[in-house]
């Protein structure tokens, strides 16, 4: 008896010492750890890593930026059912412990101090793992553990058990770049957390052990057991019913990776967006949850991929086939073996502007027989390939194809579209393009494609290229000669010309596309056709220095402009970007507005921290800016306009220096676009402009669309170097340009009413769909009178082949024609009657 209660007493003392030595060991950590513990505070402010979103103007995402996919929500958004799977597998005594499991903490203590493990039996809480993740790192060591325990129990003292799971379910990793269960939701289900069903919602919250070991994407069936383990953990913890429980472990896996796929493709704005956000916030546009919401418009970026991508492809057939663009050898494989082979292949092949990779399986005299990605083996039938005829140069092909075998082999790498439920062989065009499209009325970008396929090319030649416009600039030149005392009517020579100029060598002969002259025409046709020589006389007549100013008006930097003739045929580099601001002038009747692409930026609270102010266009309010004299119609006020000061923005895509940047500190004070054309001379461009497209060398637009308020210009440089189309109406100005980066030619064939128009046509359509005509009402000051179209002069009574013509008050002819009368141009001078076949033309524009 006596040796019992011996043994028992010292049971009691070795236990009592035990807890004195815990007690002490504890207090001791505490004493010596306490001092550098963070303070958990801190985690009520905590910043999590979100990325950056850039949604469209109608708030569909086009790019996410960031290492880190994450979209934080409140306690009170996170599904119940969810915070239940996650207590029954991580915690049950989650809502219970003081930060600590007794039980677990217990074991662990003995664990690391028996054997110097910290991770060995009685796993983490809820509350340790948010430790751990927001303060701590993963290094295995007593310290680190004893830490991690004081500051659970630390943050169960002064946050609530809401605010702990909230930040828990918003920081863990749980694959594929997804942190939190929102991002989670989105990368695997596409979908809200809260739409998410039972044994998706389990899913996710199995993967908080294993996020990459379980993961429905890597190992399906170790994430279903891990899936059923928490289903089974909360029916044992009556969570859910058995019956439920049966149900949901019966259902089979739904994820699939979605990873918040872009809605549009818009990846050069995007990349616009991107570069201005870290030159505004540095490195912190990647993680502080910043949304930029774009002007852009998802159904109008849409129809502009389309348009620039159909007028390259377009282009490229039109030219020959280039051939396969790889070959994959499966000499010694088995049929099987083979299209399993080919089929790893083309799976790891991007598709290229909508353009799928293919895989040609056999090739015979009647088909090639190809298997596309994605799709089973189809057959493309030999009269589906005439086309692809061998491309030699631009301007040379080899024979059509007699059989498939002419075209491709077995192993060969192609190019296929499905167009009405037919595949047709295709291939990535060689050549590029770029499209932008402005609201005139503002400047906000409506569409904006900067190639063929930013995964091809990251260069954005809608704002970065510097190109020839061609044709495209001479409505510029023409309105500077209106301002300068011309009128529609007239009358220019059109016919060959010879100057000697020191700074374009020594004899220029400058000629019309195929060499065809008209001799005397008016104004009017002469820009509607656009004839060289006749812009060439007008530029003479009005002087270069004089329509290098006014180009100014414009947004064009006058330091950039060509010194010489050579200026009204274009040879002056420009973007799509300076040629749409450039005409949004004539859409909206003489005000030069300001592109810009982003119109506010909201922080990751929803805050707006930026919003643009842009200058719009107001044509009746008195404090619009008039930086230059607007001409009437005298000379005087012409000539003083040559001599005036010009204080013209370039164009205004760097935000961070952009006067449209306006904070909401409070109400932005309105911004007016300047005038810098008097709304007759803009009325006048905008009449000689829609000509263009009703009977001139844009009238394929007209014949396509039918409306009659479209304007604008086609552009062909030298040697068909550039192609160009810019127009619109008064809800849209496009500029499109189709050329080669390496500046070779197009073809002798091509030019911009047949490579770059059908580009803006494609756009257009979409754009207008739907709407009303929208052409600039005739203002105050015009005059519509009765002429010869031959001499310019008032129309004789009864004259048969008499036209109307608009002019402004004052500048209309006062002569009556006269059927003897004819233009006397041999004053000109230096005329020559050769046909030009070896004039030197920097500019051969159609």
């Amino acid at each position: 008896m006596k040796y019992l209660v011996k043994s028992a007493s010292v049971i009691l003392w070795a236990i009592f010492s035990l807890i004195c030595a815990l007690v002490l060991i504890s207090a001791s950590v505490y004493l010596y750890l306490s001092p550098s513990l963070p303070d958990v505070q801190t985690l009520r402010d905590i910043q999590l890593q979100t990325p950056m979103r850039v949604v469209s103007a109608d708030n569909e995402l086009i790019a996410e930026f960031g290492e880190q996919r994450r979209n934080p929500i409140q306690f009170d958004e996170i599904p119940p059912l969810f915070v239940k799977a996650l207590i029954a597998i991580e915690d049950q005594h989650f809502e219970d412990h003081l930060g600590v499991d007794p039980s677990g903490f217990t074991r662990a203590v003995l664990t690391v101090l028996m054997t110097g493990e910290t991770d060995g039996p009685g796993g983490s809480t809820l509350t340790q793992q948010v430790a751990r993740n927001f303060f701590l790192t993963r290094d295995k060591t007593i310290t680190r553990k004893f830490t991690e325990i004081l500051l659970a129990f630390q943050m169960e003292r002064e946050l609530s058990k809401q605010e702990i799971f909230e930040l828990y379910a918003n920081k863990h990793f749980l694959g594929y770049r997804a942190y939190g269960i929102q991002a989670a939701a989105d990368v695997y289900y596409d979908r809200d957390v809260n739409d998410l069903t039972l044994p998706e919602l389990a899913m996710i919250a199995g993967l908080h052990q294993a996020p990459s070991a379980a993961n429905p994407l890597i190992n399906p069936d170790r994430a279903k057991r891990r899936r059923d383990m928490v289903l089974g953990r909360m029916a044992e913890l009556d969570f859910i019913p058995q019956a439920t429980y049966e149900v949901a472990v019966q259902s089979p896996l739904t994820a699939g990776f979605s990873g918040s796929r872009p809605q549009i493709e818009a990846s050069y704005l995007a990349e616009m967006v991107r570069d201005h956000m870290v030159q505004r916030y540095g490195e912190a546009a990647y993680t502080d949850g910043y949304t930029v919401h774009t002007t852009l418009n998802t159904r109008l970026q849409a129809a502009a991929n389309q348009g620039i991508r159909q007028a390259l492809t377009d282009y490229s057939r039109r030219h020959g086939y280039h051939g396969p663009e790889d070959h994959y050898d499966v000499e010694g494989l088995s049929e099987e073996e083979a299209l399993t082979h080919w089929r790893e292949l083309i799976d790891r092949t991007p598709r290229y502007g909508g353009l799928t990779p293919a895989v040609v399986i056999a090739a015979t005299d009647e088909a090639l027989r190809v298997m596309p990605r994605g799709s089973e083996p189809v057959d493309i039938p030999l009269t589906e390939l005439q086309w692809a005829r061998p491309y030699i140069t631009e301007d040379s092909m080899g024979p059509a194809p007699e059989t498939g075998t002419d075209i491709a082999e077995p192993g060969d790498l192609v190019r296929v579209v499905q167009t009405d439920g037919q595949w047709q062989l295709t291939q990535v065009p060689w050549a590029q393009g770029a499209l932008v499209s402005l609201d005139p009325s503002d400047g906000s970008v409506n569409a904006l494609v900067g190639g063929f396929d930013f995964l091809l090319s990251k260069y954005n030649r809608a704002v970065q290229s510097s190109r020839q416009p061609g044709s495209v600039f001479k409505p510029f030149v023409y309105a500077a000669a209106l301002d300068k005392g011309f009128t529609p009517a007239t009358i220019v020579n059109d016919a060959p010309i010879v100057r000697s100029d020191s700074l374009l060598e020594d004899v220029w002969r400058p000629r019309n596309s195929g060499d065809r002259y008209l001799g005397p025409i008016p104004l009017r046709q002469a820009l509607y056709q656009s004839r060289n020589l006749s812009g060439i006389r007008i530029l003479e007549d009005i002087g270069v220095d004089y329509a290098r100013r006014y180009a100014e008006r414009f947004g064009f930097d006058q330091n950039n402009l060509a010194r010489d003739m050579t200026l009204v045929l274009g040879s002056t580099a420009a973007s799509p970007m300076d040629i749409a601001r450039a005409y949004a002038v004539f859409a909206n009747g003489g005000y030069l507005i300001e592109p810009y692409f982003i119109d506010s930026i909201t922080d990751s609270n929803g805050n707006i921290i930026f919003d643009a102010n842009p200058a719009v266009v107001c044509k009746n309010c008195p404090e619009t800016p008039r930086p230059f004299q607007l001409e009437t119609d005298d000379e005087s006020t012409s000539t003083q306009a040559e001599t005036e000061a010009v204080d013209i923005a370039p164009v205004a895509l760097n935000l961070e220096d952009d006067p449209t940047a306006e904070t909401t500190a409070g109400p932005a004070q309105p911004r007016y676009a300047p005038q810098v054309m008097s709304e007759q001379t803009a009325y006048l461009m905008d009449s000689m402009l829609k000509d263009v497209v009703r009977r001139g060398t844009g009238r394929v637009a007209y014949s396509s669309m039918g409306r009659d308020d479209l304007a604008g210009k086609t552009g062909t440089t030298n040697n068909a170097v550039d192609a160009w189309f810019s127009g619109y109406n008064g809800d849209v100005v496009t500029a499109a340009w189709i050329g080669f980066d390496d500046n070779r030619g197009l073809g002798q064939a091509e030019f911009g009413g047949k490579a770059a128009l059908p580009a803006w046509i494609t756009f257009m359509q979409a754009a207008l769909e739907g709407q009303s005509s929208n052409s600039l009402s005739q203002p105050v000051g015009i005059e519509r009178i009765r002429i010869d179209p031959a001499t310019g002069l008032l129309a004789r009574p009864n004259q048969s082949n008499a036209v109307f013509e608009i002019f402004k008050e004052g500048t209309a002819p006062t002569e009556v024609s006269r059927e003897d009368v004819t233009i006397d141009f041999s004053s000109d001078g230096n005329g020559d009657s050769s046909n030009g076949n070896d004039a030197i033309s920097p500019e051969m524009l159609f």
